[in-house]
């Protein structure tokens, strides 16, 4: 079982990603902002990331930023999903360090789909 950090300030959609991860068999930290997000990936350790970019505090780009500067957390899986789908936003997202990019509305199948993909590509 992967363990996935969500970080989702909309509580609507955080509500419906942790049971879409939790019915896919993941389980999940959910947090609303990116300074908890931060903490807990730091102290968790989770498999994945899916980070919000628009959070109170700390924005998931920079969320995904710190994780990449350090060691423990530098080679998590992060994919951002995002209302922020012009390309200067999906540049920045990979610039950031994020392994995949999603534009809400998004697809379930296509979010669990790249998540599969992204937990399958981390060395074990």
């Amino acid at each position: 079982m992967s363990t996935v950090l969500v970080a989702e300030d909309d509580l609507a959609i955080r509500e419906l990603l942790t049971f879409l991860l939790d019915t896919s068999g993941h389980q999940v930290i959910a947090c609303a902002d990116g300074g908890t997000a931060l903490d807990t990936a730091r102290r968790e350790h989770p498999d994945l990331a899916i980070l919000d970019v628009s959070m109170p505090g700390i924005n998931g780009i920079e969320v995904c930023r710190a994780l990449r500067e350090t060691a423990d957390t530098e080679l998590m899986p992060v994919l951002i999903l995002t209302s922020h789908g012009q390309w200067l936003d999906v540049s920045t997202g990979f610039d950031a360090g994020a392994d995949d990019y999603l534009v809400k509305p998004f697809e379930p199948s296509i979010l669990l789909e790249r998540i599969e993909t992204l937990l399958s590509d981390t060395p074990d």
